[in-house]
């Protein structure tokens, strides 16, 4: 039997990368949806007024989690399995916001859900499979 092999560097750099900017774009939409008022988030986005508020912050708050989800256990090396279970939570929610969208007739909204479930779905299979992040 042969010793497994630890992952090429490039793919630990270009999922760090990954995760890096998408913990940026869903912490910074998280943030907004959990505290700007509904009416001003209404104004820039529009589909929140379509929404009971209560779920567009609790969308907010689990685009919050999932963005603390891509970072902090990797970082810390504590339950770094969260790692890509956050990706995965983060490719589902992109998921329902296509399917939203679509419904809504905002197909012009698909290229945004879609490079950002992509990459969260690249982000949950190269944590879980290609170079996972050991525990310490």
């Amino acid at each position: 039997m042969s010793a497994a092999r630890p992952p090429p560097a490039a793919w630990n750099v270009a999922l760090w990368v990954a995760q890096v900017l998408l913990a940026g774009a869903f912490g910074m939409a998280g943030v907004m949806k959990m505290s700007m008022p509904i009416a001003e988030l209404t104004e820039k986005l529009v589909w929140p007024g379509a929404l009971p508020p209560g779920l567009v912050r609790f969308i907010g708050a689990c685009e919050l989690a999932g963005a603390l989800g891509l970072i902090m256990p990797a970082a810390a090396g504590i339950r770094p399995m969260l790692t890509p279970l956050a990706a995965a939570g983060l490719a589902t929610v992109m998921v329902f916001a296509s399917v939203f969208h679509v419904a809504r007739g905002e197909v012009r909204m698909l290229p945004v859900t879609l490079v950002l479930g992509t990459l969260a779905a690249f982000i949950a299979w190269g944590r879980a499979r290609k170079a996972p992040i050991p525990a310490r």
